[in-house]
């Protein structure tokens, strides 16, 4: 690609994605390049931009910095530019090794033809901040194939079904299965767990806290039952990067003084799914209805006790309040 870097395997990707990151010098540039494959950058430092076009269209430039995300369309050449003075470094979250395997060719990957203008036809405006917000079910959805800057996205903060006073958003970007999604939630509070299919790459953003990660053959209480020694804790700071095994319940807590924000880049467009994503969670918002309903997630007042209180030790630890109701 012309640039420093490094791939990135995650277990919890399980084949379904894949990640790299990337440097590109001061005053570089990576290689044009074109994919049949799906992609989504989050530049992490630095500014510049990147231009992408159609073999028979012209060249479109847009630009970014901190935090930016984008998703060049499928087999759209495109190349990124370093325009500062500080190294640019970058992660990026792909579909590559379903199409290595799919196909098990790298020349018919990298180097085919064929325009998907269905996708991407060189519009001035593809990658101008979008306004289109709605809701599809209990998804909050932004339909952009540019965010600015993942820190400061405003999420919606009445559809509170991952937990008390988690807002969320999720981005469809550039007709992609791949997409990405912000969630929030308070200092002293947590999201409920639940579970779904591989792939999924979760970047924390702000704040520091914990992820707990069980098997869901352990059951919804792990610890009441004497299988405890099966939920895995990562210990999670701004820059963390992690991904749930398929299948396994997870659930997030904040213990650090600030709002906690985490991304997700991940399987799971509502205006472009796949039966593979939908499978994994059993219905479309499988993720956000309770297990007794034929759901994912594990309401609140059915988890297990020992996970509240060793959250409430965890908060005592470092001083911060907790704000989960009794």
């Amino acid at each position: 690609m012309g640039g420093s870097g490094a791939f990135v395997h995650l277990y919890g990707m399980e084949g379904q994605t894949g990640m790299y990151v990337a440097e590109i010098p001061p005053g570089g540039a990576l290689n044009p390049e074109r994919h049949l494959y799906e992609e989504m950058i989050c530049i992490l430092a630095g500014h510049g931009a990147t231009e992408i076009w159609q073999d028979s269209g012209q060249k479109r430039l847009f630009e970014w910095g901190p935090y930016s995300l984008f998703a060049p369309p499928l087999n759209s050449w495109h190349r990124l530019v370093n325009g500062g003075r500080e190294p640019v470094r970058l992660m990026a979250v792909t579909t590559a090794p379903i199409a290595m395997d799919f196909y098990r060719n790298a020349e018919f990957i990298f180097n085919c033809p064929y325009t998907f203008n269905d996708r991407f036809r060189g519009e001035d405006d593809y990658f101008a901040t979008s306004q289109n917000f709605y809701a599809v079910g209990m998804q909050s959805i932004w339909e952009t194939n540019f965010v600015p800057d993942a820190k400061e996205v405003k999420v919606r903060d009445d559809l509170y079904v991952k937990g008390a006073e988690v807002g969320m958003v999720q981005f469809e970007s550039s007709k992609n299965a791949l997409i990405g999604h912000v969630a929030d939630w308070p200092s002293g509070r947590y999201h409920k767990a639940h579970y779904h299919g591989a792939g999924a790459v979760i970047v924390i953003l702000k704040s520091e806290g914990y992820t707990l990660l069980w098997p869901k053959e352990s059951g919804t209480q792990p610890y009441a039952t004497g299988r405890g020694d099966e939920v895995v804790e990562l210990r999670w700071c701004e820059g963390s990067v992690l991904s749930p095994p398929s299948g396994w319940f997870h659930q997030h807590f904040n213990i650090g003084k600030e709002v906690a924000r985490q991304l997700a880049l991940r399987f799971g467009s509502r205006l472009h799914p796949i039966g593979l994503h939908q499978a994994a969670k059993k219905k479309t918002d499988g993720v956000y209805i309770s297990v007794k309903d034929g759901g994912t997630m594990i309401e609140y007042e059915d988890e297990d006790v020992e996970i509240r209180r060793r959250y409430e030790e965890n908060l005592k630890r470092v001083g911060t309040p907790i704000r989960m109701e009794a």
